[in-house]
């Protein structure tokens, strides 16, 4: 199965085309252009270089939110267009979900923090039991000092990442009980 995936929730965009068992190609682009004008483009540029012909995709993937309003509708609709032309299906992502999924592996609870401004975060709580993805807090809009509040009460390291672990990254170290890690992740 090959699935042609979609992000374009953030600053940063990424397109890649991967499979059960591997990525075949991303291209991440971080710079001062609209999703609109590098989307296409990027796809453009992995089907050639992977020799793909989009019929052979079975799914897009599509990061749904939360986000930036405008990116997320930039991606929505070009999943939606591709999608309809090439009669695939379409999969909804959680931005949330797929943060902490960079993490895969880890024996600590992962806590992704993306900046929702005034003292709020779009986060989650996600820890990895036997090699699955466990789901602790589903993702929501919440103060960061809730959030931190839940952590605690874990009572177990965390790894937080995310744009908004630089913003409140002062509030983390200081308001945090148990042993933490800051992750850098695009």
């Amino acid at each position: 199965m090959k699935i042609l995936a979609i992000d374009s929730s953030g600053l940063v965009a990424s397109v890649a085309v991967v499979t059960e068992g591997a990525m075949l190609a991303e291209y991440t682009v971080n710079y001062k252009k609209t999703h609109s004008q590098t989307l296409l483009p990027m796809l453009d540029e992995i089907v050639k270089m992977i020799e793909l012909e989009l019929s052979e995709i079975d799914a897009i993937a599509v990061a749904k939110g939360p986000g930036s309003f405008t990116g997320l509708r930039i991606g929505s609709a070009t999943a939606k267009g591709l999608g309809l032309a090439l009669e695939k299906p379409l999969i909804g992502v959680p931005t949330v979900d797929a943060l902490a999924y960079n993490l895969c592996g880890t024996d600590r609870v992962i806590c992704p923090l993306m900046d929702a401004r005034r003292n709020q975060v779009y986060t989650g709580l996600y820890k990895f039991k036997d090699e699955k993805f466990t789901i602790i807090q589903e993702q929501t809009a919440t103060d960061i000092h809730e959030i931190i509040k839940q952590i605690n009460e874990i009572g177990q390291p965390v790894i937080y990442l995310g744009d908004g672990m630089d913003v409140y990254k002062e509030v983390l170290i200081t308001e945090t009980q148990f042993l933490i890690y800051l992750h850098r992740v695009i």
